[in-house]
């Protein structure tokens, strides 16, 4: 039974890498099987409903880690300035290692699927919501009005997601740096209002 449930988590570790670094429709099923080194009946064993069934799969799986990356973070400083300069260093360092969104934005997979499948569109809107929802719980904590800390959170989520595309498109990581020192002056006049 191991060696069924290592195939099932092989195809969709792979299948999440590849739908986060080269997208939905740039990923063939044969490719997936290749990398993963499982046969065929394996995918459709696994995943019956096929391609969509394995994204829905794939996106939920990346989802879970970047949110657990992201809160590692948030949990080891009281200061969601300092909490989220270090969020970007730590993603600044994944991009030198991987120069590809794998691990740490579902962007790619949302922007080809959001049109072609209501599943998978919904499953990237709740990954993006619930990333917005750990930022507003930190700033929130912080001290700073619910209403304020709710606008903040979600501007944060998506300055870091487009962040992470620009910087890719780019190739150059500059556009995080200009990120990080604006969160500085963004957030520091709410701070300093509760303490």
């Amino acid at each position: 039974m191991k060696n069924k449930t290592n195939s099932r988590e092989r195809i969709l570790s792979v299948a999440a890498m590849l739908f986060q670094s080269k997208g939905y429709n740039a990923t063939g099923l044969n490719e997936i099987l290749k990398i993963s080194e499982t046969p065929k009946g394996s995918l459709y064993y696994y995943f019956p409903n096929g391609k969509e069934e394995l994204a829905l799969e794939a996106i939920h799986l990346a989802s879970n880690s970047i949110k657990s990356k992201l809160q590692i973070v948030l949990d080891k400083y009281s200061n969601p300035i300092e909490a989220i300069q270090t969020l970007i260093k730590n993603i600044i360092g994944d991009l030198e290692k991987e120069s590809t969104q794998k691990g740490f934005s579902i962007s790619l997979i949302a922007l080809e699927t959001y049109l072609s499948s209501e599943p998978l569109r919904q499953a990237c809107s709740e990954s993006f919501t619930d990333l917005q929802n750990m930022y507003i719980k930190k700033l929130d904590q912080s001290g700073i009005e619910k209403e304020v800390a709710k606008e903040l959170g979600v501007f944060i989520q998506i300055i870091i997601e487009g962040a992470i595309t620009v910087s890719l498109t780019q190739k150059s990581n500059d556009i995080f740096l200009i990120v990080s020192n604006q969160i500085k002056f963004l957030l520091t006049p709410y701070l300093n209002n509760k303490h």
